[in-house]
């Protein structure tokens, strides 16, 4: 009975979680954040709806999201001096081709410098599930490329047929110490961030895309967590939320992307303001499908000036220890 006793012991004490045990998670030391696409742009880069990031992490680098055309980000890196070909990582935040569709050019291209050039990428459960566009809401927009229309399904054949890998989660994962991926982000506050274009093929019926397979990036730095997000469309109070809850509450220090607000009234945009505030939030980069008006209701709303919160650029920065250096435009 002792030998059960002490067996079942030594058991436990490998199955209970790390953080349970007292010790302290990964701290990230060096970190820079790079916009790649987005909309505004000055002297170098092209603009585009869409988003790309680069994250470089003590000494890796990482590519979240692609972007919307096919070499933007390509491009784009290539004018603002960043060589793509060693990043072997890329992390979507979501299907939307916004976000996905310079990921098989970038494949293509750079993989006949560096074989495993882009050659895994890191997506969230319900990426690839079946979905119909609303031609009657597409018909409401002004006429856009073909090409951007493409479907999650579609790249992800195609990525493949080059080689890379697409790696799945439902959960949060750490992907370096200090970088986590949270994995889809649980939707507790009703925050209806996502525009209706789709509906989900479940069976005989058409259900509501609520883009359930959004994820974000979460490093935990010295100063607090910095929060990568490609739209937000999981609501930006609930992907701070569950950011924190990945790293034992902490407090935010940064966040940066689309937050996909460019519709939000001036309330949500106070409750979304006042809810970094009290997160610790000190710097805003809000790019993409945040929208202008909405970075200076945030700035308001978070007690934050053109220092520290301000729509992001092609080749704006965030470094930790130095903050957001703007382009012209934006300062």
């Amino acid at each position: 009975m002792k030998k059960l006793a002490a067996l079942l012991a030594v058991t436990w004490v490998f199955l209970v979680p790390t953080a349970s045990r007292g010790d302290e998670p990964a701290v990230v030391s060096d970190l820079k954040v790079t916009v790649l696409s987005t909309m505004l742009t000055e002297l170098r880069g092209v603009g585009e709806w869409g988003f790309a990031a680069l994250i470089e992490v003590d000494g890796r680098a990482v590519l979240f999201d692609t972007g919307a055309r096919p070499d933007t980000v390509l491009k784009n890196a290539a004018e603002l001096g960043v060589d793509l070909s060693t990043i072997d990582t890329v992390i979507l935040s979501h299907n939307h081709w916004d976000h996905t569709g310079g990921l098989v050019t970038l494949r293509r291209e750079l993989k006949a410098q560096n074989a495993s050039a882009m050659g895994q990428t890191h997506v969230g459960e319900g990426i690839f599930l079946p979905r119909r566009i609303d031609p009657e809401a597409i018909d409401k927009l002004p006429p856009m490329p073909s090409e951007f229309l493409v479907k999650a399904v579609d790249v992800r054949d195609r990525y493949e047929a080059l080689g890379g890998r697409l790696i799945v989660h439902e959960k949060p994962h750490q992907l370096h110490p200090g970088m986590w991926i949270t994995g889809p982000i649980p939707r507790v506050h009703p925050e209806k961030n996502w525009t209706p274009f789709t509906h989900i093929q479940k069976g005989d019926q058409l259900i509501e895309d609520t883009i359930p397979e959004d994820q974000a990036v979460v490093l935990n730095t010295r100063s607090g967590l910095v929060v990568i997000v490609g739209c937000g469309h999981a609501g930006m109070v609930n992907t701070m939320e569950h950011a924190r809850s990945i790293t034992d509450g902490k407090p935010i220090h940064a966040v940066l992307g689309g937050f996909h607000l460019l519709s939000a009234t001036d309330q949500h945009l106070e409750w979304t303001g006042s809810k970094m505030r009290d997160f610790g939030v000190k710097h805003i980069i809000g790019a993409h499908c945040t929208g202008i008006n909405a970075v200076t209701g945030l700035r308001a709303a978070g007690s934050l000036n053109r220092t520290n919160a301000m729509v992001g650029a092609v080749g704006s920065t965030f470094t930790l220890g130095e903050g957001i250096q703007p382009g012209l435009l934006n300062r």
